[in-house]
């Protein structure tokens, strides 16, 4: 089961970045469609960072108790998509978060 750690974790913590674009109607709840287009286009862009990293041996797939084990490809496990997903909603969020309190304050 602690196989299964980190990618509960990545999961976990989404589900909580999710609550709060819920919430604040930050990415996802504001604008389905374009968070959708960022969210590919951001996910597909790091992983062919991810690709090149792999293709000239910068990149390896380390061994941890905390993962699955699962590997989508040689050297890019499971959690990877799963982890750039995260880091694509959390930019969002705090990105469009940020706007959002600027402009308030600016309104003061």
């Amino acid at each position: 089961m602690i196989g299964f750690a980190y990618l509960g974790a990545l999961l976990i913590s989404s589900a909580c970045l999710l609550l709060l674009d819920w919430r604040y109607r930050l990415f996802y709840w504001r604008d389905p469609r374009a968070a959708v287009i960022v969210t590919v286009i951001g996910v597909g862009a790091l992983l062919l960072f991810d690709a090149a990293g792999i293709s000239l041996g910068i990149f390896r797939r380390g061994e941890g108790e905390a993962a699955t084990g699962v590997v989508l490809a040689p050297h890019l496990p499971l959690e990877e998509p799963v982890f750039l997903w995260f880091l694509v909603l959390c930019t969002m969020v705090l990105y469009t978060g940020s706007l959002r309190m600027i402009e308030a304050g600016r309104r003061r």
